[in-house]
């Protein structure tokens, strides 16, 4: 295998949960892009939560944000932007305060919830980063430049429940997909990881039998798909372990460097 791009999911692959990136980590990628390869993240996290991350690793390549809706690089750039309708955001909302389910908007890459409730104090934690406290009816004023919607539930039976839900109610207006056992992600139709991968490494010129991917969500699935070879943490969901060529460590054994150390150098 010639690697030329590497695409890494952040939580749970690359990142432990709540934590630094670990040394071990930072090391295998910059010697990856010491031996020509561009190292690159592909969330479902805001831009803004991502970008210390990314600095952490030493690169300025572009990265794949709100789970492929926004393309931009470290210094700034935008590459590329998809946003939901503001008529379908303030739906969306509707449906989930009839519900009584904990839900938040990303509006120009700033973080909104409706009210600071225990889901809204455990994901500022998680991202380490502040969001605004405004309401419904702030929400819904913020319907503009939103990348994405996350609603936030109990586990993930519930979770799948929401799913359904959302694309049945809203019939491919919206596409809502597990992204974690609780979080329920809810972006513009054909928006993915796969989908910003396939920009991205058209924009960089690379083929995609020279793109390696790494994963192990369900919203990973895509991306991991898309790309020439894929690799699954040993934390992955069985569905991602079934569809990957190559399989690794589990986020605190290192996987993520292990992937680097085996299949890249």
């Amino acid at each position: 295998m010639d690697i030329k791009l590497f695409v890494t999911d952040l939580d749970g692959t690359l990142l432990p949960s709540g934590a630094e990136v670990p040394r071990r980590n930072i090391e295998a990628a910059q010697r990856a892009v010491r031996a020509g390869v561009t190292v690159t993240i592909a969330t479902g996290r805001m831009y803004r939560a991502a970008l210390p991350v990314a600095r952490a690793l030493g690169v300025d390549v572009p990265i794949i944000t709100y789970n492929g809706a926004v393309i931009k690089s470290v210094s700034g750039k935008v590459y590329d932007e998809n946003f939901l309708p503001p008529d379908v955001v303030r739906e969306v909302l509707a449906f989930c305060r009839a519900r009584d389910w904990h839900v938040q908007l990303y509006a120009d890459d700033v973080l909104y919830f409706a009210e600071h409730d225990v889901y809204a104090v455990a994901y500022e934690e998680n991202q380490a980063l502040r969001g605004e406290t405004v309401g419904w009816d702030g929400l819904a004023a913020h319907a503009e430049h939103v990348a994405k919607l996350l609603v936030i539930s109990d586990g993930a039976e519930q979770t799948a429940e929401r799913v359904a839900a959302l694309n049945e109610a809203f019939g491919g207006r919206v596409q809502a997909m597990r992204s974690n056992p609780a979080y329920t992600e809810v972006v513009v139709p054909g928006v993915t990881k796969a989908s910003a991968l396939r920009k991205l490494a058209s924009m960089l010129s690379v083929p995609l039998d020279a793109v390696m991917a790494i994963g192990d969500s369900n919203n990973d699935l895509p991306m991991l798909q898309a790309a020439g070879h894929s690799v699954a943490m040993g934390n992955a969901l069985p569905e991602v372990k079934a569809v990957c060529e190559f399989s690794v460590g589990t986020c605190e054994e290192g996987g993520f460097a292990e992937a680097i150390e085996r299949y890249v150098l």
